[in-house]
């Protein structure tokens, strides 16, 4: 979605289950308004954040006019009911293989010839989106297939998050990135304060974990970790608001919180969020 929309909405690692939330990016022309959905990957739930996870997949699935469905050169089948409801649905298919740039010809032949067989009236399209090959090709896939309709959202809107949203997705990415085995899965990331001032913006944000042991290594020896991460996300942050920012981190043990209904809601995991 960030080649397609033209900015960096959606958080990148090499991790699974990086997106967690639907996040929207809306692109104008003179004669048309796209708006992307970019949903979590299609898991198989183990907890009640991944149910709600694929709950947004669910209502991307009822809501699109089209639906963009992204795998990569290494990937197969990974949840057969989801993949059930497109091929049993009306709505137009683009499958994109990314990460071509990764892998050889006669792999990337097979993989066409693969999701052909899976989706058969998919139109398959190999693309790289670092490298920028097949973009262009998909984008006009995409206008091509859209139906006529009024704007949805004034000429100017990029998204419909919040700058907060953006912060804490920023801070989550750094600890996708820094940090290995369950840490990552077992952070939420909150912004506490967010005061915008002339000159620098002050932040606060908490980082939710579910045991004391995650406390520690998230903080690291002699508080070295926790103040890399902070580096990091304030780089980014002030990349992408174009301002100076001061950034707090906070940690906080919330038990169990992927399987706790009130947990996930104050953290926005919602359908109507």
């Amino acid at each position: 979605m960030n080649a397609l929309v033209g900015e960096r909405l959606s958080i990148i690692t090499s991790k699974a289950q990086t997106t967690r939330k639907r996040v929207m990016g809306i692109v104008n022309g003179d004669d048309f308004q796209i708006v992307y959905t970019d949903t979590p990957g299609i898991v198989n739930p183990h907890n009640k954040l991944h149910e709600q996870m694929m709950g947004f997949v669910g209502t991307a699935l009822q809501d699109a006019d089209l639906f963009l469905l992204v795998t990569e050169v290494g990937e197969s089948l990974k949840n057969r009911h989801v993949l059930e409801k497109v091929i049993n649905s009306d709505t137009p298919v683009i499958l994109v293989i990314n990460k071509i740039d990764t892998s050889d010809q006669a792999t990337i032949s097979d993989k066409i010839a693969y999701w052909q067989e899976q989706i058969p009236r998919a139109v398959v399209v190999p693309c790289s989106a670092t490298e920028g090959f097949n973009v262009d090709k998909i984008f006009d896939l995409i206008l091509e297939r859209l139906p006529e309709h009024p704007a949805y959202f004034p000429k100017d809107e990029l998204t419909d998050r919040t700058m907060r949203f953006f912060v804490s997705e920023i801070v989550r990415e750094k600890i996708l990135l820094f940090y290995q085995k369950e840490i990552p899965y077992s952070c939420e990331v909150a912004v506490e304060s967010y005061e915008e001032r002339d000159g620098i913006d002050n932040i606060s944000c908490l980082i939710f974990v579910e045991r004391e042991s995650q406390k520690a290594i998230l903080i690291g020896h002699q508080g070295k970790a926790i103040k890399k991460l902070g580096i990091e996300a304030r780089k980014d942050i002030e990349e992408f608001t174009g301002k100076r920012c001061f950034l707090s981190l906070h940690i906080k043990v919330l038990k169990d919180w992927r399987n706790s209904d009130r947990a996930l809601k104050s953290f926005g995991y919602s359908l109507e969020d």
